[in-house]
């Protein structure tokens, strides 16, 4: 939005809304970026000859952890947890004795963690419910009960269709709390057998999808075995390493693959790292202090989203840092984050307060 010529605000779930916006400005391609998006509706104006990123189909099976699990699993075939779908307590209920505690809980169309919480104990397992239909994007009704994964490690594959056929990124790891991306490095250690066989999968799975563009496909490492864990069909926030470690970043790669341009061979330029500057509180006017010295730690770039308010653990930025090595650049990425003060600007709410009063 604070880019573009021409922005608008308006309920993405709403069909007729998204499609009045597109029959006004007649885009020459439409790249969703939001999991609560009318899907149907976009489905509906690909057959009228709008390029949809990567496809309308791609965009609705990923939108969806119903629908992508059961394609990844069952249509193609890839390794994944244990998982069912339940629309009713009783279902659910039922679900998480089927699959045995500890199990994750999460609704079928959300993000970022919203609704997501760990059943480890029977009492427990109504809360979670609850949870997970309040944390949901849209209406769907339903929850994803998954096998609680107790993994090695966690990672990105970033993973680029093109005209000239699919290329991966270096692995990047990462850690989330709440189901939340918290942290990322590039390149994350795999041995060859377990990159090979992520970058199997991955393509596996893109090419059920097709389209063009890049998608993030997350894996846990188990006893040594890659397991696939989620997919998204745009630039992925674990990715934003990507805008110091390589050359063309996750961004770039992603617009070429759109345009139809080269994509080269990825390799890291450099080691990074990033850590998010999350709050810990409800913000109505968040304001930034001590961004002079976060930017005084060596090779370090910070990235302030911008956003108007603030809810207890949103993500209101990125460090990115580089360095020789990962603990280096992860340490740079911390240090930075921790100069960083998020808090309410109150000089501007007193003086929206007389202007409002005045009028």
């Amino acid at each position: 939005m604070q880019a573009a010529h021409r922005n608008y605000t308006i309920d993405m779930t709403d069909a007729a809304a998204v499609r009045e916006i597109v029959q006004e400005e007649d885009p020459a391609v439409i790249i969703p970026e939001i999991e609560a998006i009318a899907t149907e509706e976009l489905k509906r104006l690909e057959t009228q000859g709008y390029d949809v990123v990567p496809t309308a189909q791609a965009t609705r099976l990923t939108m969806d952890r119903e629908w992508i699990r059961e394609f990844a699993a069952e249509e193609v075939g890839v390794t994944t947890s244990e998982y069912a779908f339940a629309d009713t307590h009783d279902t659910y209920r039922k679900a998480v004795e089927d699959i045995g505690i500890p199990v994750v809980v999460k609704p079928t169309m959300s993000s970022s963690g919203k609704g997501q919480s760990i059943v480890r104990e029977h009492t427990e397992i109504s809360d979670a419910w609850e949870t997970a239909r309040e944390g949901s994007r849209s209406d769907t009704g339903r929850v994803i009960i998954e096998e609680f994964v107790e993994f090695d490690s966690e990672f990105t594959l970033l993973t680029v269709r093109h005209t000239d056929g699919t290329t991966f990124c270096p692995p990047i790891g990462h850690t989330q709390q709440d189901g939340d991306y918290r942290t990322s490095w590039q390149p994350h250690s795999l041995t060859t057998e377990q990159r090979t066989t992520a970058q199997r999968m991955a393509q596996e799975v893109t090419d059920g999808l097709g389209g063009y563009g890049i998608f993030g496909v997350e894996f846990f490492v188990r006893d040594g075995t890659v397991i696939f864990s989620e997919l998204s069909p745009r630039p992925h926030d674990t990715g934003l390493v990507t805008l110091s470690s390589q050359r063309l970043s996750q961004f770039d790669l992603h617009l070429r693959a759109i345009l139809g341009l080269p994509i080269p061979d990825i390799d890291v330029a450099r080691p990074g790292a990033t850590k998010a500057l999350v709050v810990d509180e409800p913000l109505t006017q968040p304001a930034f202090t001590g961004v002079d010295e976060a930017l005084s730690v060596s090779d370090v770039d910070i990235r302030l989203f911008g956003k108007p308010e603030a809810y207890a653990g949103r993500r209101m930025g990125v460090a990115v840092a580089t360095a020789a090595d990962i603990d280096t650049a992860q340490q740079r990425a911390s240090e930075a984050v921790d100069c960083i003060t998020v808090s309410d600007d109150e000089t501007w709410m007193t003086c929206n307060y007389c202007l409002f009063d005045s009028d």
